[in-house]
């Protein structure tokens, strides 16, 4: 068995997993300023404290994936994500194409982090999915909850989205 376990530890499969792992720990790792940045950028109270809250959250999301890197037996390092290092500057696009102070501004704000949540949940729900396949069942259980929270964090844009900001944003005439 102990040649099995082995195995799996140095298959094309973990080696794939790590890659993911180390894409995300680096989204983690920059996505606490992008979502400081948006949290400055939102004009909605409630938006702002949401981005906040996810902005703690996600500190939280990185040290699970070190306590992840450490349970594989390697040093947490991050590798560039290019799928959301397009994301992320979309987010930056849209704070300089929409005008401040703005519902606009908000709604391209909560798509531009839905699409990051999105990427984020699919990822995540994925590695969680692998570590299981690979017989990795406590490192599946060190990811579930910031799965879960990354789909909670979805969830509470859309409510955010839905309670006014979209109508408020049909409401507001283009600067001519």
């Amino acid at each position: 068995m102990e040649s099995n376990s082995q195995t799996r530890k140095n298959s094309v499969l973990q080696d794939f997993f790590t890659t993911c792992l180390q894409e995300l720990y680096w989204a983690e790792t920059h996505l606490v300023n992008v979502l400081d940045t948006m949290s400055k950028a939102a004009t909605n109270t409630e938006l702002q404290e949401a981005f906040i809250v996810h902005m703690e959250e996600t500190i939280t999301h990185k040290e699970r994936l070190e306590k992840v890197f450490s349970k594989i037996g390697i040093e947490p390092q991050a590798e560039l994500c290019m799928g959301l290092q397009g994301l992320f500057d979309e987010g930056w696009q849209v704070i300089d194409e929409t005008e401040p102070g703005t519902s606009q501004r908000d709604v391209a704000l909560i798509i531009a982090a839905q699409k990051v949540e999105h990427y984020e949940i699919a990822s995540y729900g994925s590695l969680i999915t692998l570590a299981k396949t690979m017989g990795q069942k406590d490192i599946a259980e060190i990811l579930v909850p910031t799965l879960q929270e990354e789909k909670a964090t979805d969830t509470t844009l859309t409510t955010i989205a839905e309670n006014g900001i979209n109508a408020e944003a049909t409401q507001e005439k283009l600067n001519a």
